[in-house]
């Protein structure tokens, strides 16, 4: 059985305002991507690493490898229009084969833990699917509007957020990312359920932030910062 890891790392940095790809922009000195690739390039961990990037930034990205004397082992394929498009090239630039295991992660939640990922890959190798989830972290009241204007109100206790690495047997993942595009499909998860398949779901770490907005890079930094000897990563 092997374990692959895809990195996903398609944003443009609008939201976020910056003049670069969130993806490339500093985190205590380096670039965001090289902290979430460093972790899943912990030894033992995961034996094949592809990063998915948009065609226009690989040249940037390896470019900024050099630059930081960045040398862990991964594989580059260029993304899609969509993410849904972007996880499939990657899948395809794999070779699979039967009981192998596949992680998905987002290329700006930098935060994941070694030990998270190898909890994720342990299940995910006994139930055919891992997705981390954690109680919603909001104390207010919360009502949802439905199609008639009405609102009804909400248990704050039953919503969970839902957090990344999926992952997924690699086999029934490719089969379901065969299919055509739905809206619906707003994570691996829901791809991979509306396969047929039913998900797993495992404890996530609310500190597995992602980073979309300049308050997130400060909140990242300042996790970072507390986490004595983890703030490169780098192998």
């Amino acid at each position: 059985m092997k374990r692959y890891a895809i990195i996903v790392a398609g944003g443009s940095g609008t939201r976020f305002g910056a003049a670069m790809p969130k993806q490339f922009l500093p985190l205590l000195g380096t670039p965001i991507l090289m902290h979430t690739v460093s972790r899943f390039a912990q030894p033992d961990l995961c034996d094949h690493i592809v990063v998915v990037l948009p065609d226009a930034d690989i040249q940037r990205w390896h470019d900024l490898c050099r630059e930081h004397g960045f040398t862990a082992s991964h594989h580059v394929v260029a993304g899609g229009d969509t993410r849904f498009q972007s996880v499939k090239n990657g899948l395809n630039a794999l070779e699979i084969t039967p009981g192998d295991v596949v992680a998905v992660h987002d290329g700006v939640r930098p935060l994941i833990r070694p030990a998270d990922i190898e909890a994720a890959f342990t299940a995910a190798a006994q139930h055919g699917s891992a997705i981390p989830m954690a109680v919603f972290p909001h104390s207010d009241s919360l009502r949802q509007q439905l199609p008639d204007g009405t609102t009804r109100p909400i248990d704050r206790q039953s919503l969970r957020v839902v957090l990344t690495p999926q992952v997924f047997n690699a086999t029934l993942l490719r089969e379901a990312y065969a299919r055509p595009f739905d809206p619906r499909f707003t994570d691996d998860a829901t791809v991979f359920e509306a396969a047929g398949h039913t998900i797993h779901p495992i404890e996530g770490d609310l500190e597995n932030i992602k980073i979309t907005r300049p308050d997130d890079l400060v909140r990242a930094e300042r996790i970072l910062a507390e986490r004595p000897g983890q703030n490169t990563q780098q192998p």
